[in-house]
């Protein structure tokens, strides 16, 4: 049976509702109290408001953009940094050889993961090279700790895979920026995917950062909207190494399933797990923690065990992978890898749409091109947009990552959760 899970979100004045549809032909809706009262439905896909649209000055341009990207090289999120990095490379290149009147310079740089502060220093060494824009950072937490420093400089700055939900609120002078989807969304989606799949009771493992914390919190809230109960909570503190006290904490609770929200302590997590009797299809997994463990774990270990991440499915992106693969042989997953493109296009095509490579100009055009407003062309690449620029219209554009189109706070409207099965040699595959 396949399994479909698609959410959109809307925030602010216009509220919050979320649509998600599981297990086959069976559709749960859930809807968030909006500013007039609970939703029932989903909205179809709202026109562009061509009110607010700033004006696209024609002509060909002439611009240099100096682009930083804050990815994790070292740390517990070192996983999702070759990738990233790949993506963005691979981006770069595009624009560049398209050779349509601006020029790219990237600069990377570690950011490390919060157990040691790497990301301060990195940010600063961004800072005095003259960025304009910085693609990062991959953690929620690490963003929290680093987005005043980037923001007050007047540089834009957007991540491929911040998930928390504290990060929609944020005092940033609008130059903080996603296109991955908040917990909100992922968090509603693996409630309820542990709920359709007749689990009773659910026990949670998680980082005590901005990351696992909301995504526990709205996991708990869907599975026990979906008539669930969460019966063991258990958290820990990044840069901890032995997890035996959370574990005990759970199994004593002797829950149907356990979702561990973790980067790469789950590798010490599962084996512990399994190893005392828990079964291992019964783990549900997340976006940070969703690898290949065919290298780590006993083949079977985690057979059947489940995991979401956001983003489309990349064998529907053509040759995306494989052109990845061109700039990184060694790659071996490609989370996220759509959303770092997508960033370094969007700073290239609002660079574009206002003339002017400033971080606070840039930011300016973000939401207007991502299709929140001008009612403007959709466009699938940086070519294609510059192109109708140049003439001086206004365009909509629709990435690898999805159609993204910005609300107010800087969140992409609309996400796709992919939900993903472990085989016998303990890689996932896509169900959905």
């Amino acid at each position: 049976m396949s399994v479909f899970a698609k959410a959109t979100a809307k925030r602010g004045a216009r509220g919050i509702w979320t649509g998600v549809a599981l297990a086959g032909a069976a559709a749960l809706l859930l809807s968030a109290c909006t500013s007039g009262g609970g939703s029932t439905t989903a909205p179809t896909d709202e026109p562009a408001d061509s009110g607010d649209a700033l004006p696209i000055e024609s002509g060909p341009r002439d611009l240099t953009l100096k682009v930083g990207q804050l990815a994790p090289q070292s740390g517990s999120l070192a996983v999702l940094g070759p990738p990233q990095i790949a993506a963005a490379k691979l981006a770069v290149d595009d624009i560049n050889k398209a050779d349509l009147g601006i020029q790219l310079e990237l600069v990377l740089r570690d950011e490390g993961d919060t157990s040691i502060d790497v990301a301060t220093g990195s940010v600063t060494d961004l800072l005095s090279q003259g960025v304009s824009a910085i693609s990062g950072a991959a953690a929620s937490a690490q963003t929290r700790n680093i987005y005043e420093q980037v923001t007050s400089a007047g540089v834009v700055l957007m991540s491929p895979s911040n998930t928390g939900l504290d990060l929609s609120t944020i005092d940033d002078n609008d130059l903080y920026w996603r296109t991955a989807p908040s917990d909100l969304l992922q968090g509603e989606v693996l409630g309820n995917l542990i709920a359709e799949d007749g689990n009773s009771t659910l026990g949670i493992i998680f980082q005590n950062d901005a990351y696992g914390t909301g995504f526990a919190d709205t996991t708990k809230k869907a599975f026990e909207s979906a008539g669930g109960e969460v019966v063991a909570e258990s958290s820990y503190n990044t840069g901890d190494t032995n997890f035996t006290t959370q574990i005990s904490d759970v199994t004593a609770q002797s829950p149907d399933a356990i979702a561990i929200i973790s980067f790469d302590q789950a590798k010490i997590i599962i084996p512990e797990l399994v190893g005392g009797g828990f079964p291992g299809d019964k783990i549900y997994l997340t976006d940070g923690n969703r690898l290949d463990y065919s290298d780590v774990f006993a083949p079977g270990l985690i057979k059947g065990a489940k995991a979401t991440t956001p983003g489309l499915d990349l064998a529907t992106l053509g040759d995306f992978t494989d052109r990845l693969l061109e700039v990184d042989p060694s790659l071996t997953d490609f989370t996220y890898a759509a959303e770092s493109y997508d960033n370094i296009v969007l700073f290239a095509l609002a660079a574009y749409a206002a003339n002017d490579t400033s971080g606070t100009k840039i930011a300016e055009y973000l939401r207007q091109i991502s299709g929140s407003a001008g009612d403007g062309e959709k466009v699938t690449d940086f070519a294609q947009g510059a192109a109708l620029l140049e003439k001086g219209e206004q365009i909509d554009y629709d990435g690898l990552s999805g159609p993204i189109t910005f609300d107010e706070n800087g969140d992409p409207t609309g996400a796709t959760i992919g939900i993903y099965e472990y085989q016998d040699d303990n890689t996932s595959t896509r169900v959905n």
